[in-house]
């Protein structure tokens, strides 16, 4: 934004959570975001003061934030997504049935308000299944189940209390669409490109790398695209953004999820194709015509620095010389020393990341290699109550 010569407001319900904030002195409201009565009035406020371009979210915080700004600029006469289409797809039940009707190939799926429901509805599919809240982001939740005895306790993890729900709970049963993951890259109605991704181990589903663009043949690219394009007709999409992730099964392409949204990790994409897909979104937020034409084609890659046992991490080392190395283009930590760890099984398991980028995908996967080999750490287990004894 401040590229383009616009002056960022950051409204949050905790601006302390964005480090940046204080470190670049960038200006920030603390504001209630789930509360449309108090954004106009802010943003009302803050017009007396400034010409308002453009308003946006973050990709982090869920789709119903993206709904809240369409709200908005709706509001303000400014440019933005459709509300109603957003918090279609916030509704993952809701999403699956549109997609269903529009004949869109998908995991054969339930829907289950209690502990009952979720048994009849596994019984029904057949393990093994995935179970998740209906309503959700990050991977918070998502539970592969292999037998009773795994959906007995995801169950009660879910609707015992321990799973923080904001509105009334409702969970999806799904079947296991068992194949290759991959991710389609959205602007408007142009699919930029496909990325390939792994997970950790079963049973949860945290990235733990990925490869830009996916190495798939030219009809298996053009099969993800057309689906990708029925997705946005079906659930009235086409205006910025969408992530779509799909796993490849014996039937081809099915949908696992749309994502009204960038992706969490846009990177991949500028560091392959040149194409910022942030700075192209911000254009299209203010009015302007974006640029998504390729300037190169690379092949970027990135893995995850996952933690393999909760504890204090003690140390951690050799990002400094893994940076160093030619074609790593970042390598991110995000905690120290000292730092206890505790697993939660999504996206905040990260310690942090290497992505790294070359004219090759055989280069750039020995790079990544290389690359990761040099950091290393060590995690001191919590001492149990008999070892304190």
């Amino acid at each position: 934004a401040q590229r383009l010569g616009l002056h960022p407001v950051t409204l949050s319900a905790d601006p302390t959570q964005y480090d940046y904030l204080a470190a670049e002195r960038l200006e920030a409201v603390r504001i209630d975001t789930d509360d449309p009565d108090a954004l106009i009035h802010e943003c009302s406020r803050l017009h007396e003061v400034y010409d308002i371009a453009g308003l946006t979210g973050f990709p982090n915080p869920g789709e119903s934030v993206h709904a809240t700004v369409g709200k908005l600029c709706r509001h303000f006469g400014l440019p933005g997504p459709n509300p109603t289409s957003i918090e279609r797809c916030c509704d993952k039940f809701t999403q699956r049935q549109l997609l269903a009707e529009a004949g869109v190939p998908m995991p054969v799926y339930r829907l289950a308000m209690n502990a009952t429901d979720v048994e009849s509805a596994a019984a029904a599919i057949g393990f093994p299944v995935i179970v998740k809240p209906a309503v959700g982001n990050g991977s918070y939740g998502v539970r592969l189940c292999r037998d009773v005895d795994e959906l007995a306790e995801h169950t009660s993890y879910l609707l015992g209390g321990q799973h923080i729900w904001r509105s009334s709970p409702r969970i999806l049963v799904e079947e296991f669409a068992q194949g290759p993951y991959y991710c389609a890259h959205i602007m408007g109605n142009e699919v930029i490109g496909i990325e390939a991704c792994d997970f950790g181990l079963p049973p949860h589903f945290v990235f733990n790398g990925g490869i830009f663009p996916a190495p798939l043949a030219d009809d298996e690219h053009k099969r993800i695209a057309g689906v990708s394009l029925s997705c946005l007709r079906a659930l009235g999409l086409g205006w910025g953004p969408t992530c779509i992730e799909f796993r490849w099964t014996k039937r081809g392409p099915v949908v696992i999820e749309v994502n009204p949204r960038l992706s969490g990790g846009p990177q991949p994409v500028q560091l392959a194709y040149g194409v910022d897909l942030v700075t192209e979104h911000i254009k299209l937020v203010i009015g302007d015509g974006w640029n998504l034409r390729r300037r190169h084609s690379h092949v970027a890659a990135w893995r995850s620095l996952l933690p393999d046992r909760d504890g204090t991490l003690d140390w951690i080392d050799g990002h400094g010389r893994a940076a160093a190395l030619p074609g790593v283009a970042e390598v991110k930590l995000y905690v120290e020393p000292k730092t206890p760890i505790v697993r939660k099984s999504d996206y905040r398991d990260y310690l942090g990341y290497v992505l790294v980028a070359s004219p090759s995908l055989a280069q750039t996967e020995a790079i990544l290699q290389r690359a990761v080999n040099l950091i290393d750490w060590s995690i001191t287990p919590f001492l149990s109550l008999s070892d304190k004894e």
